[in-house]
């Protein structure tokens, strides 16, 4: 949830650590700080507020001289979001200095423990409690500063990325993860530290992804020691070569992030069926699915999880997996399928779903179906991601950085891969006819055309969105394929511009929702040409009958909606099972207009973090 970033070298760290930061501030933005060794002491420097404060701040307070340091961005968990609960936090003696990204769920205990020892703190953290525990082993048992954090490490229960510096001995710093991602980028004459790899792209390509209860002990001069936490055992490194390119994780042009994300689009679900769609050919290749054939082909069903947009991805597939591959499919939110008790046999095929392959719950899922025998395969874009090595197999979704908190690219890829998937596995089990699957693959081939067409939209939704940014609530209505995208276009305003929207079936409405329709209330219809259209036009006529103002999200040419609504918003035509593709991309862009013309921060809405790595 929080963005960790650090460095050790020959190099100055101080500018590392900044621009890491600015990089990883998508994974947290309430408070920021940076922690230097000069040579002689520690500075350290922190504040309530984004990476740009802190810079401000370090003006005034700290010298920033100094070949290693750690630095935080932070998304609050234990502590409201001010300067003392702010990172890195520093131990009693004032020698230990860490950053945390995770939480602690045992801190009460351990903190009244240390108390009782004489320890005394500054903030409400469970972050602080932790490096004077860390203090309290290293003192107690007389051990270095390795060993101190593999015994603390193995009393607190939680989940943490932690690196910890000790002033008098500078020459290294120990890390260690679980549950929360860690890489380690691996230079010639330098190491860097970061929840990602983006902090140090510019300077190195290789890089070690430490996995769950590992730590790593890194010395300027002697590399790299990685051992598990629990049993001590050495681990042998394992060096990757990067594929990301720094122009992936800038701006390029366009205002923010979420607005370059939306147009990446077309790209993003080329590079995500390349190599898998042949369509000349008329075949589907994808690797985790062929070598696993059998376990889909003999499943009595598949169960989904997913968190958030990810989820909205699921409930597509669930139509898409039932349509085309005749298997029964239940979607589950990860955070309730982990705690109720669900039935899950070997019979089962689990697929977990993640932008960022770090999310909490549905890392907790994917175990717990595990444990039961289920095979598990994974959905995720960020390669050597948890999920992507927890899971028995998988697919990624190529669609490149998603910096943006609000999800856009993710979930039109997702519902790319999962299509995918359904349409090999429709073949493999003759549920489809080969002309049937021919035009499948020609339509979703034909896809990122029309996402570039409907993208021409943007200046008409513009003036749609100025006209209706005052708005305190909107209601989002969609039959079939389409209610999944209400569903997410009601979640995409309600992350950005903080109006309150709700998605539902359109013919749900009857069932309590038309309560609230006046004169002042938008309605975002979708009203495709394709699935139920006669009915979701007689909800349409509902609606208009109570002087609803109507938005409707309508295919190429089409009169009848046209007639009835208050502003229509035209989309290409497809197959209705990828409607969906296209039919979010106005939504996406009625968020993003209206959150900016309220002069939200677009790409950090606030309470939120793109990835969550805690409960």
């Amino acid at each position: 949830m929080c963005g960790i970033v650090g460095y050790i070298g020959t190099r100055e760290a101080y500018p590392i650590i900044i621009e890491g930061l600015k990089r990883l501030e998508y994974r947290g933005y309430d408070s920021a700080g940076i922690a230097l060794y000069d040579g002689k002491d520690l500075k350290v420097s922190k504040t309530k507020g984004k990476v740009v404060d802190l810079e401000e701040r370090s003006e005034k307070e700290i010298t920033k001289h100094g070949n290693v340091g750690i630095g935080h961005t932070r998304w609050a968990t234990h502590g409201v979001p001010n300067d003392v609960n702010s990172h890195p936090h520093i131990s009693n003696s004032g020698e230990l200095v860490i950053i945390h990204n995770g939480i602690i769920e045992n801190y009460e205990s351990l903190k009244k423990e240390l108390i009782s020892r004489g320890y005394t703190f500054k903030s409400d953290t469970d972050t602080e409690v932790l490096i004077n525990l860390i203090e309290d082993v290293k003192r107690q048992e007389n051990v270095k500063l390795g060993k101190a954090v593999q015994i603390a490490l193995n009393q607190v229960i939680g989940a943490y990325a932690i690196a910890v510096f000790d002033k008098n001995k500078p020459e290294e710093v120990v890390i260690a993860r679980l549950g929360s991602p860690l890489a380690i980028g691996v230079g010639k004459d330098d190491f860097f530290i970061a929840s990602d790899a983006s902090p140090f792209l510019e300077y190195t390509k290789d890089a070690i992804y430490l996995e769950d209860e590992e730590m790593a002990i890194i010395r300027l001069h002697k590399g790299i020691k990685i051992r598990k936490i629990k049993d001590d055992s050495l681990v042998d490194p394992y060096v990757q070569k990067l594929q990301i390119n720094l122009e992936q994780i800038e701006k390029g042009g366009f205002d923010h992030f979420m607005l370059k994300e939306i147009h990446e689009q077309p790209k993003a679900i080329t590079d995500t069926y390349r190599g898998r769609l042949l369509r000349q050919e008329a075949i589907i290749k994808m690797a985790g699915v062929e070598d696993n054939m059998k376990k889909f082909l003999n499943a009595d069903r598949i169960i989904i999880v997913a968190c958030g947009t990810s989820w909205h991805a699921g409930l597509v597939a669930e139509y898409i997996f039932e349509d085309l591959a005749r298997v029964p499919v239940e979607v589950e939110y990860a955070s309730e399928f982990r705690y109720r008790n669900p039935i899950i046999t070997e019979k089962d095929v689990l697929i977990a779903i993640s932008q960022s392959g770090e999310t909490a719950d549905t890392l907790a899922a994917i175990k717990l179906a595990k444990s039961k025998g289920a095979f598990v395969f994974g959905v995720c874009n960020v390669v050597g991601s948890s999920i992507a090595r927890e899971t028995h197999a998988g697919a990624y979704t190529h669609a490149g950085p998603e910096i943006g908190v609000a999800s856009t690219k993710a979930f039109t890829t997702q519902i790319t891969v999962l299509t995918l998937i359904a349409l090999r596995l429709a073949r493999a089990k003759g549920t489809i006819s080969s002309t049937d699957f021919r035009h499948h693959l020609l339509e979703l081939e034909m896809i990122p055309k029309k996402v570039e067409e409907a993208l021409k939209s943007d200046a008409h939704i513009r003036k749609i969105s100025e006209i209706y940014k005052e708005a305190p609530n909107m209601l989002y209505l969609g039959r079939g394929y389409n209610f999944p995208v209400a569903l997410e276009g009601a979640l995409k305003l309600k992350e950005i511009s903080y109006i309150h929207a709700e998605g539902y079936p359109a013919a749900e409405m009857k069932h309590g929702p038309i309560a609230l329709i006046d004169e002042n209330m938008p309605i975002i219809v979708i009203a495709t040409k394709k699935g139920h259209y006669e009915k979701v036009v007689s909800n349409i006529q509902e609606i208009k009958s109570r002087k609803g103002k109507i938005i409707g999200i309508v295919t190429e040419g089409d009169v009848q909606v046209k007639e009835l609504a208050d502003h229509v918003i035209e989309v290409p035509e497809t197959l209705e099972s990828l409607s969906p593709l296209l039919t979010t991309i106005p939504l996406q862009l009625l968020s993003y207009h209206i959150a900016v013309m309220l002069g939200k921060n677009v790409d950090q809405p606030r309470n939120l973090a793109k990835s969550v790595t805690v409960e």
